[in-house]
């Protein structure tokens, strides 16, 4: 009966805890799943719901959150997201599942591999990773959609900082009917997605969009120096960060919401969560939801904001992600 018990939990089947009790008051419950087995690892993901659905008697939408950390760090279950998640299931109504996914570069960091003539090809590798975990996991869920009382037309892909990366090249890849997508359901596409923080990766000196992709929300500071703002080249891979990525959808007319903040470091890569839930409720209802055409330029700009628009390269990256590990 053990053995079963365990077959059932590593499949997913068995609930576990998402280490932290939640109060008798708080009406937000979170359980603990595995989604996927991968190389003895068992990555796991954490559902935050508030009313059931059945109780409303309506499926509802749902957001994947992808946790940041360089690649190298960070957890689904970090204190600091949990009063976002919370906010979405209790206030917006969302089913909120966040997710583990493997560290591409955590190994090559630890063996002292990583260096600015490794770094592009070690990332396009690392993302590519962190990108099929985020489908598999979207799979699992929508597998669950029934079960769990969700919309799988309405599942929300949002990330901050490597998480943010992971969802936008999610993104970039279903516009472009990469074979990685065959991982997802025939013919899906996250209905929105939120990026806290993030870019794209791609081999070429430019991204080519086959399609548009759905709605996006940029969160970006220009002083950003973990994440470029604009687009960093290098040994034949590509950095392409929130300002390009919102310029190219600008010209292709696909929607967007590009919050950029002059002066602004990585805190972009988390501060939305607490401080800009307006603007991230706009973009879920009007772009998301009722499906508007819009294309959104929001720019903000503080009096002790630290100069932006500086030279990004390699070096800057890899001192700014890596220095102290």
């Amino acid at each position: 009966m053990r053995n079963i018990l365990l077959l059932i939990s590593m499949l997913g089947l068995l609930p576990a805890g998402c280490g932290r009790t939640v109060s008798d008051t708080d009406t937000v419950s979170c359980d603990t799943f595995v989604y996927s087995v991968k190389g003895g690892d068992s990555l796991r993901l954490d559902r935050y719901t508030d009313t059931p659905a059945a109780e409303i008697d309506a499926k509802k939408p749902c957001m994947i959150f992808v946790f940041g950390g360089a690649f190298i760090s960070g957890t689904r279950d970090a204190e600091s997201y949990r009063p976002f998640f919370e906010y979405m299931a209790r206030e917006q109504g969302y089913t909120v599942v966040s997710i583990d996914y493997r560290l591409g570069l955590k190994e090559p960091l630890a063996a002292g591999k990583l260096s600015p003539e490794t770094f592009p090809q070690l990332l396009p590798q690392t993302v590519l990773m962190a990108v099929e975990d985020l489908y598999d996991a979207t799979s699992f869920v929508a597998g669950k959609s029934a079960e769990w009382g969700i919309d799988p037309a309405r599942i929300v892909a949002c990330g901050s900082s490597a998480g943010a990366i992971t969802v936008l090249q999610g993104a970039y890849f279903i516009a472009n009917e990469n074979p990685l997508t065959a991982k997802l359901p025939d013919g899906f596409d996250y209905a929105g997605v939120i990026s806290f923080a993030g870019a794209v990766v791609d081999m070429a000196d430019d991204l080519t969009w086959k399609r548009a992709p759905a709605p996006i929300m940029l969160f970006h500071g220009d002083a950003d120096s973990n994440v470029p703002y604009g687009a960093l080249r290098m040994g034949g891979a590509g950095i392409f960060g929130s300002d390009y990525i919102a310029r190219q959808l600008s010209d292709m007319k696909s929607p967007y919401y590009f919050y950029s903040v002059e002066g602004a470091n990585h805190a972009l890569a988390t501060v939305p969560m607490n401080n800009y839930r307006d603007a991230i409720d706009q973009f879920l209802t009007q772009q998301v939801g009722e499906r508007l055409p819009a294309m959104i330029d929001t720019k903000e700009r503080f009096t002790n904001a630290s100069p932006g628009g500086k030279t990004f390269t390699a070096e800057d990256y890899i001192r700014s992600n890596f220095a102290g590990e």
